[in-house]
């Protein structure tokens, strides 16, 4: 499969690329909505590794730019005096969307350091939390709740809600969810996360392999699938239908694995290796509805499962 036939999403313009803006953090909102965060180039310096976007960093506090992208539709909001190096970004219901830093620490005292923030539709903070330590995968669902699968250092660190491996927390940082026993193995490192309609998709690895994990939030129902795909950086389901991506690291490629849920097995159908209008790296794929959404460079991509 080409670039060609590939539906592009969306990409960042050459005039914002002349004025500066540098695309980010970025996710998916529950009606298809793509949101990333742009900051301008003279807020950033990098190390030559990690490459690609997810390399540059910026002292805090900075400004940026949330833009929201529905078809032909787009708007801005400016968002001041950021005080996070933030890893992950998500759509809240009532035009809020939420911030979170991929790490957290506690002080003297105990406290865990507040790693998420909720902002208003306006870009102004309305409350910090904290969402647990090492977060290598998040996702908000369409009622707004938030859903993270953590990495090693998180899993035997001392933060309770991540060393299950897997959690669920309001916008009040409040947790909400926890596996209880009911994963096939104890997580060792999350990969990706989607939605599809009110389920939430987590996948991660373990010792024993890799798992895709759906959980219904209404009741708390867990279902896990062993992976056909070795930690996998995209996920999307529709029904029984499963696509998956495997990236090669900082290359314009990535390898689509199409699979069928049948009972409690995934099962491979068909795989082929995409090319891509830019460079995948880490944090490139996320699933809503069927649909996953992709990040190669300044460009996003559609693959429909």
């Amino acid at each position: 499969m080409t670039t060609e036939e590939l539906p592009v999403a969306w990409r960042l313009s050459p005039e914002d690329v002349r004025a500066g803006w540098r695309a980010l953090w970025w996710t998916v909102g529950p009606v298809g909505e793509l949101a990333v965060m742009l900051v301008q180039r003279r807020y950033l310096s990098r190390d030559k590794y990690p490459r690609g976007w997810i390399g540059w960093r910026a002292e805090t506090p900075f400004d940026g730019e949330l833009v929201i992208a529905s078809g032909q539709e787009q708007r801005r909001i400016p968002v001041e005096g950021i005080d996070m190096w933030p890893s992950h970004l998500a759509l809240l219901p009532d035009s809020r969307f939420l911030l979170a830093s991929g790490r957290t620490h506690q002080d003297a005292e105990g406290t865990w350091w507040k790693n998420a923030v909720v902002y208003s539709p306006e870009g102004r903070p309305e409350g910090a939390f904290c969402i647990g330590d090492d977060i290598p995968a998040l996702v908000a669902d369409h009622s707004g709740d938030i859903w993270t699968a953590y990495g090693d250092e998180g899993i035997y660190g001392n933060h309770p809600e991540s060393g299950a491996g897997l959690a669920g927390w309001n916008t009040r940082g409040v947790a909400t969810w926890a596996p209880e026993g009911r994963l096939p193995d104890w997580p060792l490192e999350g990969c990706t996360a989607a939605t599809e309609g009110e389920s939430v998709w987590l996948v991660w690895y373990s010792p024993k392999g890799t798992f895709l994990t759906r959980i219904t939030p209404s009741t708390g129902e867990v279902m896990s699938y062993r992976s056909p795909v070795k930690a996998p950086d995209g996920l999307a389901v529709r029904g029984t239908r499963v696509v998956l991506t495997s990236r090669d690291h900082y290359k314009r490629s990535t390898t689509v694995t199409r699979a069928e849920l049948i009972g409690d097995v995934c099962v491979v159908i068909c795989q082929e290796r995409v090319r891509l209008p830019g460079r995948v790296v880490m944090k490139c794929g996320q699933g809503r509805d069927g649909t996953l959404w992709l990040r190669a460079g300044r460009t996003w991509v559609r693959i429909d499962a």
